[in-house]
């Protein structure tokens, strides 16, 4: 196995992210104030509320559990929670306190409050996400039917990483992205010369609403030269836990408001790992003379040098740049995307509008 020297995600804030997706409405950290800060700011942006118990050196050797209940008491009479999820830290762990012991001394009445049991060194940050399922399967938040599912979907996004993804090499330097503009030249160059055009997004959560504007664009530049295009997407919104499934259906309404169809829609967003066999038969049936994929480009399995991949992760674009593709960043998407409800703009979508704008005068 490649021993991963860059940093890589979290199972803290994997757990984090997989409570949120659950509607929780409080995330306790068990842990020193500054466990999982630049996570937490987001996270509260996306409207759920997370606070700390605050663990300090005293804590660490005489145990953190009074601080923990403290907090618990305070998040029960302040915010009157339905769902509270207490997530365990490095330094919890080590010294071995009791989350679930802390929880029950609390007199929670119809709040369901469970404890995910997890710190940063597991083997990877999936495993995070996967007791993060498992307790709230536990605490009748989701179902056992759903926990097999996502836990089956996270291996699969593991294995994909070691394969092909960040985890695949010892070491990748952030990238810096090229230039917009020739990749957005090449697109509307096929589409005026009457050329097919794919269009795949492979995307992961949240991010889908700032990916999903190139369909919109593409869609504009097909309007303004002619062509044809295949717009593809992992949005289906009977699928995943219930705030992914809210993403689906806000993004495929604004979509269609604006006029613009996915023609084939090839599992949930939570799904991209295992989406690219189904969507490859969709497109090489289509004959596409241009394919741009964006999102998890690497889930698909047929790329080719010709291709164009978009992606969020400057290690990931380094990993595209070390292969000879064609490619570009979109860095920071994920800030701009926490908490909102509408599509979001991309950098490369707007660069091909203002390709449209001045070929057409």
């Amino acid at each position: 196995m490649t021993v991963v020297m860059h940093p890589r995600p979290n199972p803290i804030v994997a757990a984090m992210y997989t409570v949120r997706d659950m509607d929780v409405d409080v995330i306790v950290m068990h842990g020193p104030a500054g466990c999982s800060f630049m996570a937490s700011r987001p996270l509260e942006n996306a409207g759920v509320r997370v606070v700390t118990s605050a663990m300090r050196d005293r804590d660490l050797i005489f145990g953190g559990a009074d601080s923990l209940v403290r907090v618990l008491k305070e998040v029960k009479n302040n915010f009157s929670p339905k769902v509270v999820a207490v997530v365990g830290t490095c330094a919890s762990t080590i010294i071995g306190d009791d989350i679930g012991t802390a929880i029950r001394k609390v007199d929670w009445g119809d709040t369901v409050c469970f404890a995910v049991d997890c710190h940063g060194c597991m083997d990877s940050n999936t495993d995070g996400a996967i007791r993060a399922l498992t307790a709230g399967a536990k605490a009748g938040v989701i179902s056992d039917g759903e926990r097999e599912r996502q836990t089956a979907l996270l291996k699969a996004a593991s294995e994909l990483e070691r394969n092909r993804g960040m985890a695949s090499k010892r070491y990748l330097s952030p990238a810096a992205s090229p230039t917009k503009l020739h990749v957005c030249r090449a697109i509307a160059n096929a589409l005026k010369g009457g050329k097919r055009v794919a269009v795949v997004m492979l995307a992961k959560k949240e991010l889908a609403y700032r990916f999903a504007d190139l369909f919109i664009a593409v869609d504009e530049a097909r309007r303004a030269y002619g062509g044809e295009t295949l717009f593809v997407a992992n949005l289906d919104g009977t699928k995943g836990l219930p705030k992914i499934r809210r993403y689906c259906s806000e993004i495929l309404a604004e979509l269609d408001a604006d006029g613009v169809e996915i023609d084939r829609i090839v599992g949930g967003l939570d799904e991209y790992a295992i989406a690219g066999d189904e969507m490859r038969k969709e497109i090489d049936s289509f004959e596409p003379d241009l394919r741009v994929f964006i999102g998890i480009c690497h889930a698909y399995p047929d790329l080719r040098k010709e291709d164009i991949l978009i992606t969020d992760q400057p290690r990931e674009l380094a990993n595209y740049l070390s292969q000879q593709f064609s490619a570009l960043g979109e860095v920071s998407s994920h800030n701009m995307v926490m908490g909102v409800h509408g599509i979001v703009h991309l950098e490369t979508a707007d660069t091909l509008r203002e390709v449209v704008r001045e070929s057409m005068g």
